[in-house]
């Protein structure tokens, strides 16, 4: 039989589409959430599916890992996405709850210990740099060593700096092959787009499009624009995914796209594929995060000679596309998943 793929998160954005692509490339896939299949974004029926599993159960991570689900089978591959987490909105008014994340990442590389796991992924962010160095909206592309000394973001940030040191531990005292990607945004359709988890395109997508769609003149904007960030397309991120898993690369990657923006370019993107020009309201009250965030490439390049090349304009439009679809179908009494 092929190997046997387990995905956590697996109803999360990033998680349905590397579910996909693991099918595509050949892998027997067994997808894992807690959410019920109702709110999953993605559900591929080639794929073994399993709803409500809490991970922060160590029992549920041993059945998932090892052989307790039929047909019985453990994983030789083990792609740990699962956690708490959302948007800005969300990661700065629950610090508590993403620190729980930890739970999950303890278990399941536990689990993993046990079994004879040929690849350990782990999702970590972003978030783990230190603040210091992102308190300019013209801020230099982060470097993987620019984790230390320790200064990431509360609660989120910590916890997947400390789940990463525990990944690094694991391999050296266990010999766990584990691989920890640093994503920086992602987006891309099947994804959160309403409801306070979803990230800032999905925000400014859903944003512009109801303003078309009710014929409104204005867009509420969190803080005043000026704010940095870059955005990786998904299938960039999932490329990334596959190359550092299947690579001899053990220390934490950058995998994000190094195309910087701001808030308000970002802005004027979205509102040149919708064809509206809106009063921007910026809301200065609003979580906000850090001032300028990017990815450095350079050791990406160097070790897999690859890097995320997606234009941003070229992701949004998709983007834009399925959530404008979304908004409509929802205003006609269509099911979706926010």
């Amino acid at each position: 039989m092929s190997e046997l793929a387990l995905v956590c998160g697996a109803g999360g954005f990033i998680g349905g589409h590397l579910v996909k692509s693991l099918l595509d490339r050949g892998y027997r896939v067994r997808a894992v959430d807690i959410k019920p299949f109702d709110e999953w974004w993605q559900i591929h029926q080639r794929a073994t599916n399993h709803q409500h599993v809490d991970l922060q159960d160590p029992d549920e991570c041993l059945t998932a890992c090892g052989n307790g689900y039929y047909p019985a089978d453990y994983a030789t591959h083990v792609f740990q996405l699962a956690a708490d987490m959302g948007g800005m909105g969300f990661i700065e008014t629950h610090k508590a709850a993403c620190m729980l994340s930890v739970l999950i990442n303890t278990n399941m590389i536990q689990a993993a210990k046990l079994y004879p796991v040929q690849r350990y992924f782990y999702a970590s962010s972003a978030c783990v740099y230190a603040a210091d160095k992102q308190r300019d909206p013209n801020v230099t592309g982060l470097k993987e060593e620019d984790a230390y000394p320790a200064m990431p973001e509360d609660g989120y940030g910590w916890e997947k700096l400390f789940s990463e040191r525990m990944c690094r531990h694991f391999r050296e005292d266990y010999g766990i092959p584990t691989r920890v990607a640093r994503f920086h945004n992602v987006y891309g359709p099947h994804g959160t787009w309403t409801g306070g988890r979803e990230k800032a395109p999905a925000a400014i997508c859903r944003k512009v499009a109801e303003a078309k769609l009710k014929g409104l003149d204005y867009i509420e904007i969190w803080g005043d624009g000026t704010k940095t960030r870059s955005f990786q397309w998904i299938d960039d991120c999932i490329q990334g995914i596959h190359l550092l898993t299947d690579s001899d690369i053990v220390e934490p990657l950058n995998i994000g796209s190094s195309e910087k923006v701001s808030i308000n370019q970002l802005v004027d993107l979205v509102e040149s594929i919708a064809g509206v020009k809106l009063e921007r309201r910026y809301q200065l009250d609003q979580p906000q995060g850090v001032n300028g965030r990017n990815s450095d490439n350079t050791k990406i390049k160097a070790l897999l000679g690859w890097e995320p090349s997606t234009p941003l304009k070229d992701g949004l439009k998709k983007t834009y596309a399925w959530i404008e679809k979304q908004y409509r179908d929802r205003k006609a009494g269509k099911r979706t998943v926010s």
